[in-house]
């Protein structure tokens, strides 16, 4: 046998070079190694902060595997691409807040940077010669817990639940039922390293719910319930 044989035989690497990473920064092939001991296994994700349906996406690579899940994206418009795309999830062209309200929703020129919070959308403007503030529209916003509440199938398990809303992330968790609602994992940006973990606010208030740090990515946290 020869040595490129002997190497095929125990180290298959046809199955990992046809891996492809939709994510900004490969956390879905991070979450990937989490359930990559259930062969088959097809589960159900809650995106929210969606941005598209294939760029930046944590969770393209799961649908295609035959996952399903919600998408919450507020851009005006950008449901219409998950509507097509991703046709076999629910798509909600809404915002999570910590009530059911109408928010001022700030885009960009770059949609990656669409959020609702004033204070970093204006920084970024006023700081960034290439980012800036293209329109302002009111966007209708619920609770996490009345979006569970409605749409999540029955059973209710959640495998994944991750968040990019740009600054206010924190608000979308604390607007989790806790006590109904508790995924295997939760994808959320927070820029903590490290040695200060203590003084992120994510980081505790998601110890309290019963998690655990287990990865981490230049913007973002894994936990894992215990």
């Amino acid at each position: 046998m020869t040595l490129k044989k002997l190497i095929l035989k125990y180290f298959p690497v046809n199955q990992y070079l046809s891996l492809k990473s939709y994510s900004q920064e490969g956390e879905d092939m991070v979450l990937r190694s989490f359930f990559e001991g259930q062969k088959n296994y097809k589960g159900f994700f809650v995106d929210v902060g969606a941005h598209h349906p294939y760029r930046f996406s944590n969770t393209l690579h799961f649908y295609k595997k035959g996952w399903r899940g919600i998408n919450i994206e507020p851009t005006p418009g950008a449901i219409n691409a998950f509507n097509r795309f991703r046709s076999k999830d629910i798509n909600l062209n809404i915002g999570i807040g910590d009530r059911k309200d109408k928010l001022t929703f700030y885009c960009f020129n770059e949609p990656a940077l669409n959020g609702f919070s004033k204070e970093l959308s204006e920084e970024r403007d006023k700081t960034s010669t290439k980012y800036k503030i293209i329109k302002e529209v009111e966007v209708e916003t619920y609770p996490l817990s009345d979006i569970m509440d409605k749409y999540l199938p029955t059973g209710g398990k959640i495998d994944f639940l991750t968040i990019d809303v740009e600054g206010l992330d924190l608000m979308v968790l604390k607007s989790n039922n806790w006590a109904k609602y508790k995924p295997s994992y939760i994808l959320v940006e927070d820029r903590i390293d490290f040695t200060n973990l203590s003084d992120s606010e994510v980081y505790r208030f998601l110890q309290e719910q019963g998690y655990q740090l287990v990865a981490k990515t230049l913007r973002t946290l894994f936990f894992q319930l215990i």
